[in-house]
Formats: structure tokens, sequence, C-alpha cells
């Protein structure tokens, strides 16, 4: 196969190199296994590592929660300064300067704006246009992939519960939740979700003295920032309550809308992905899928081609892993080996 074209050797190793007497009546079948050139050390079963590289890739992923306290405590520990020595110029309901000040943070970061606070002079509207942006900033970036690491421990909890009466082990748990992953998360949203809406609501029915259709009114209004006004916390316990609720339960609700469209966008890819591997394939598609027209097509040909098809790749991407491989195939042979790995990290850059 020519060097500037795709090759077979895409897949080094995967297919069994190996001759196989051909025996009547018995189906072709394919082995896979590691490649023998491949570094003994670096080789380790996939199932034997399933944990370990979960627990692995979690900790690069998810972010230190202890970085996620900092940002908060410096961003409401900021504000709350702020806002406390300009307490004067802030007007409306007023309890504790202090718990004002941190319930004036919280209501700016998640873009709340009740109206039962509002600043009064220039410097109050300079700072709360500069607390709502970094507010805004903090909880995209930071809270709500802390919160979205809560969720994935609170979803393997779920799968155990729901299936409690089966035999179900830690790689079963695994393998659930890499296939059904993000519908237990929406699952697990959804529960944290109504338990918030439903505390909400007891709380400002019974300490706020709302009736109950009010007081639900006043949940859903908060928890989507919509926040009319008409209704809010005005005491003192409900302004220490509504601190950890609101934050909470706004980013609860935009946790689960992301979770629902990325959802909707996993089902037509697995939709995608059904019709690209069920439909007939034509000759065209043999045309399209012979990389290198030699009139046949290879299983890394194949595989590509598939691929493709699937929108999980694109040519660029096959263009730099092709460059990436020419630059590991330094006796130009087509195939790697463990003498081109060392000759190409021994060279020079």
């Amino acid at each position: 196969m020519d060097r500037n074209g795709m090759r077979e050797s895409l897949l080094p190793g995967l297919i069994d190199p190996s001759p196989q007497k051909k025996t009547k009546n018995v189906p072709k079948s394919r082995r896979f296994r590691r490649c023998k050139s491949a570094p003994l050390a670096e080789y380790a079963p996939l199932e034997a590592n399933r944990i370990g590289s979960v627990q692995r890739s979690e900790s690069i992923i998810h972010p230190s929660f202890v970085k996620v306290a900092i940002f908060l405590t410096v961003y409401l520990g900021v504000g709350t300064i702020c806002f406390y020595l300009v307490r004067h110029q802030i007007e409306g309901v007023k309890t504790n300067g202090i718990l004002d000040a941190v319930y004036f943070c919280i209501v700016t970061m998640t873009t709340l704006g009740y109206g039962d606070l509002v600043p009064d002079s220039t410097l109050a509207k300079l700072l709360a246009c500069a607390f709502v942006f970094t507010g805004m900033a903090l909880i995209g970036l930071i809270l709500s992939k802390a919160a979205d690491y809560l969720v994935e421990k609170q979803e393997i909890l779920l799968i155990k519960a729901l299936h409690v009466r089966q035999k179900f082990g830690q790689t079963d748990v695994l393998k659930e939740v890499e296939t059904n992953s993000l519908r237990y998360k929406c699952i697990t949203v959804f529960i944290l979700l109504l338990v918030l809406m439903i505390s909400g609501t007891i709380f400002l029915a019974t300490v706020e003295k709302l009736d109950l259709v009010d007081a639900f009114y006043c949940v859903c209004s908060t928890i989507t920032t919509l926040g009319y006004g008409d209704k809010s916390f005005s005491t003192e316990a409900g302004r220490v309550f509504a601190v950890f609720w609101i934050l909470t339960s706004t980013i609860c609700l935009a946790q689960f809308f992301l979770y629902i469209a990325e959802l909707n966008t996993q089902h037509k890819q697995r939709a995608l992905v059904n019709f690209v591997l069920t439909r007939a394939m034509t000759n065209v598609d043999l045309e399209a899928a012979d990389l290198d027209d030699d009139g046949v097509v290879g299983a890394a040909e194949f595989v590509i081609y598939k691929l493709k098809e699937m929108g999980k790749i694109n040519q660029e991407d096959i263009r730099l892993v092709m460059e990436e491989f020419d630059a590991l195939d330094v006796d130009q042979s087509g195939a790697l080996s463990v003498s081109d790995l060392t000759l190409a990290q021994s060279s020079p850059p």
C-alpha cells in the first residue's frame, strides 16, 4: 500500500498475522491480540484495569473540591466585604448587614435578581456589574463541573439500588454506567431537583408564611432565575436558608437541562451508528472505503470508513494520526516496532 495513502497497518497488531489453516464448514473468524512487538511492561488486560482506569480518568477530568471551595470562598468573601461596605447604598428589605451582603452575592451570582435588594449608587451598581459576570463564570466553569462530579458519584449508588435484586458486581456497574450514564444522571438530578423544590416550598410556607401556591410559585421563579421579586426571602432565617438553597437548586436545574440536551444528542448519535452498521454495503461504499485503490478493502480501511460515516472521525483526524505514524516509523517499513519507538525517542526533535 502506498506510504502517502492510508495503510493496512493503521491497526497494527490487532489482527493476528499468523497463517490460519482453512477448514471446511467452519465459519471464518478473526483473532485479536496484542502486537508481538509491543513492550510487555505496558500491556495489561482491559478488564483487569477497567476500575483503575476509571478512577485515574476521574482524577484528571473532575476538578479538585479544594480548588472549588477556594474560588467560591474568595468570591463570597470579597463580595460580602464589598457589599457590606456599601450597604447604605443598597435599597430594599434588610435584615442583618453581613447576611444581606452574602445573600446579595448569591442572588447576583445566580442572576436571580429578586429586586428586594437593589444598588442605589454608582459605586454599588458598578460592583454589581463586576460580580454578576465573575459569578456567572464561576458557576459555568467550576461549580457546574463539581456538581457533575457529585452526580456521577450518586449515579453509581442509583444503579446499585435499581439492580439490588440482581448480582451486580463492580465490573457490571461500570459497564452499565458506560452504557447508560446520561440516563442515570438525568434520573439522579431529577430526584435531587424534586427534593430541593419540595424542601423549598415547605420552608417558604412555614418560615416565610406564604401559602402553598405562593411558596411553590416562589420556588419555580427562583430555580429558573426568573425572579419576579413579588415573592422572596425577607427574614433572617429565610436568607440563611436561601444562601445555600438558591445556589444548589439553580445549578441543579441547569445540570438537568444540560443532561437532557446531551441525552438527546446521544440518542441521535446512536441512531446514526445503528443506521450505519445495519445498512447494506454497496459498490459505491466499497469504492469509497478502498483508500489505497487496490481493488480490495482491508479491515483497517473498513473500520476507518465506518467511523467516518458515524461522524466519529474526519479526514483531518486521519491525516494527523498518519503524520504521527510517519514520524514514529523511522525505518520506513510501514509497521511500528520497539526499535522504531526507541529510535524516535532518541532522535532530536
